[in-house]
């Protein structure tokens, strides 16, 4: 098959065991690859959704001047979207948008608005809103994307990742563990899936300092979960836990998927591999687990994967997994479970 364009490349991302990271016997951890869209994000879904159905709907036309901020993902996959459909696109960003983030928005010609100013929480996103404010007056035939309001961006995750999830799983899901932000993502994925599972339990991953689920704001430095809003698109009752995660255990599950699974992801991805971690005490003894991977781990090299930046900016707490160097020693079929059936 070959592609007319890079839009119909995204979706589709695989499915993957994550028996070398959670050996257990009888919990299964099953993880999509949303790395592997084509852009390189979860993000990549929404973006082209919202982007098509505007055009579709005539509320994005040939002139319209895209306009979102973004800590990096969606921003970038909105830029090479917009490229593809010929539209003007600007990206609003903060000094924590990752170097190679900001390269790669440079190399998709976006617009790129850099605020500086902290808010009142110590973070940029309410600096960031009031900017797109801004520029929503000053740019003529300007539309926000509004990721955190914006019910299309449920809508793309409820009709391709949830969908894509159930085509591939043949068999019961008892629980998804995925990381939050906007919590388009979660409750996309998890509207799909509890209408062929409706006992589905739904567990978000937080940052610790995210004031999501109301909690007191606190400082954040790992981009990508967590936000220092409420989302307009959350619905409390939808959720069943929250685990949430400091930037220390969220490196450390970064860490333990390249060492025991040879997977090198974003802090997201970190972050939902040591929430689940965190739960496995608490889980029956059958289990079946599914996550998302939202991100690729070549944007955080400067970041979590830098000795130095984790030095600087994490305070070391209880080590969540078995040391890379010991892993070596379980890394036998007579140790790690073959696939269950089905896989």
């Amino acid at each position: 098959m070959v592609h007319e364009s890079l839009m119909s490349c995204i979706g589709k991302t695989p499915l993957v065991y994550l028996n070398r990271l959670f050996p257990q016997e009888n919990v299964h951890v099953i993880a999509k690859l949303e790395f592997l869209n084509p852009i390189g994000s979860v993000k990549d879904r929404p973006a082209r959704f919202i982007i098509e159905q505007g055009l579709q709907s005539g509320i994005i036309r040939s002139n319209t001047h895209l306009i979102e901020s973004s800590s990096g993902n969606l921003g970038i996959a909105l830029a090479m979207v917009a490229r593809i459909y010929g539209l003007q696109f600007t990206c609003v960003v903060d000094p924590k948008t990752t170097p190679n983030n900001m390269r790669i928005l440079k190399q998709s010609k976006a617009n790129i608005e850099l605020v500086v100013e902290p808010d009142e929480q110590g973070g940029y996103l309410q600096t960031r809103l009031q900017r797109v404010q801004e520029l929503l007056k000053a740019i003529p035939n300007s539309y926000w994307i509004n990721q955190y309001a914006n019910p299309l961006n449920c809508q793309a995750h409820y009709s391709s990742t949830g969908r894509e999830i159930l085509e591939d799983i043949d068999g019961p899901i008892d629980c998804l563990v995925a990381s939050v932000s906007t919590t388009g993502t979660i409750l996309g994925t998890a509207r799909r899936l509890r209408q062929k599972f409706p006992r589905l339990r739904v567990v978000a991953v937080d940052a610790v300092g995210s004031v999501i689920f109301d909690t007191p704001p606190g400082p954040r430095e790992i981009p990508g979960y967590g936000a220092s809003r409420i989302p307009e698109l959350l619905s409390r009752d939808e959720i069943d836990d929250i685990v949430y995660i400091s930037d220390w255990e969220a490196v450390q599950g970064c860490h333990a998927l390249v060492a025991h699974e040879g997977i090198l992801a974003g802090g997201s991805s970190g972050a939902v591999v040591a929430a689940i971690q965190k739960l496995l005490p608490s889980l029956p003894t059958t289990y079946r687990i599914v996550t998302l991977l939202p991100d690729r781990g070549e944007r955080y090299l400067d970041l979590i994967y830098s000795d130095t930046w984790v030095a600087q900016h994490c305070t070391p707490t209880t080590p969540l997994f078995i040391p890379a160097e010991r892993f070596g020693e379980l890394d036998s079929q007579d140790h790690i479970p073959a696939a269950p059936p089905h896989a």
